[in-house]
């Protein structure tokens, strides 16, 4: 297979190196907004760089694009690739607001294209194996869900106004997660936050930690924290507990936490450093998982419409956070 990549940051030259090394891909197109950034992507995998035109035009097109390209991209993108026919993988978000992932998705669907998210907690073997254990009734009828992100150092200043703030680009995976492994849909959020860390929040208008109740629409409750202030470090978890027994997904010798116990763990002697390392298994399973979508061997296990619900639920975090207030999915247009 001949696959385009959009995008070579930190996770777009990660992807490119997981392609470049999948025995389905026989060549491997890079292009980036930086065509510096792109040529050493090139170097690095053995890709050949080309421009962004080039993705879409002339003989050698793609049979498939993966885009990591900045935010503010991926829904003009994703529009092209759906209007040239190209399957698309494309990280999260669509985009940072409901018009503009509407407006992507309905372009994908009068295409009739493949559109992947990148939601990679569903390729996690901690979550996948929560997710059976939940569906499979192991655990009786669930009564609380506890799921936590926290990043063990905030971003560049730089990154905030344009990461569309902490719901929509931390917790929206825990959003998606939340889903996935319950089978259930949120009916109801209340959403609080907190700016009392650097300055630079404060000045974007975002919150350095959230906290969020959510009620399912069976009646579960749910609670999810994140914050960019972790200094332990990358600690990603969720706790589900059910009338029958209790289990933990992101728990173990490098969980970033220390027990209080006189006989409990100590910390980690190495706590994980960030999302790459501790999901690495899962984004080189969810670019298998497209690859075999392409050719036509798996269902698509995270349409966009999968990242429309998650961005719903922040949409509705932001609206009871500013007006203080349980804010029902009801009210959120998209549904």
């Amino acid at each position: 297979m001949r696959i385009g990549l959009i995008g070579t940051g930190r996770i777009g030259t990660f992807h490119a190196e997981v392609l470049s090394r999948h025995p389905a891909v026989g060549s491997l197109l890079v292009t980036d907004a930086d065509p510096e950034r792109a040529a050493a992507a090139a170097t690095r995998t053995g890709a050949t760089a080309v421009t962004v035109d080039a993705m879409f035009t002339g003989g050698g097109l793609p049979d498939a694009l993966v885009i990591c390209s900045a935010t503010a991209a991926h829904a003009p993108l994703i529009a092209r690739a759906a209007r040239a026919g190209l399957p698309a993988f494309c990280e999260k978000p669509i985009a940072l607001d409901l018009p503009g992932t509407l407006g992507a998705l309905a372009e994908v669907e009068a295409a009739g294209s493949v559109l992947q998210l990148g939601f990679m907690r569903r390729f996690d073997a901690g979550y996948a194996a929560a997710r059976a254990a939940v569906r499979e009734g192991r655990l009786g009828r669930l009564h609380t869900v506890r799921a936590t992100t926290s990043d063990p150092a905030p971003p560049p200043a730089a990154y905030l106004p344009l990461s569309g703030g902490l719901y929509r680009d931390c917790l929206v995976h825990d959003f998606d997660i939340l889903r996935w492994v319950t089978g259930r849909e949120v009916r109801e959020v209340y959403a609080t936050g907190s700016d009392a860390g650097p300055a630079m929040f404060r000045e974007a208008e975002d919150v350095d930690t959230a906290a969020v109740l959510l009620t399912l629409d069976d009646g579960t409750l749910a609670t999810a924290t994140a914050t960019r202030c972790n200094g332990a470090g990358y600690d990603v978890r969720m706790e589900l507990a059910g009338e029958l027994d209790q289990l933990a997904v992101g728990f173990d010798d490098r969980t970033p936490l220390t027990s209080a116990e006189p006989d409990g763990p100590g910390a980690p002697p190495k706590p994980w450093p960030g999302f790459l390392e501790r999901f690495a298994p899962a984004y080189e399973a969810e670019l298998d998982a497209f690859l075999r979508v392409v050719r036509g061997e798996l269902a698509n296990p995270c349409d966009g419409r999968e990242a429309l619900h998650a961005l719903r639920i922040a949409e509705a975090c932001e609206v009871s956070r500013r007006e203080r207030r349980p804010v029902a999915m009801a009210e959120i247009p998209g549904g």
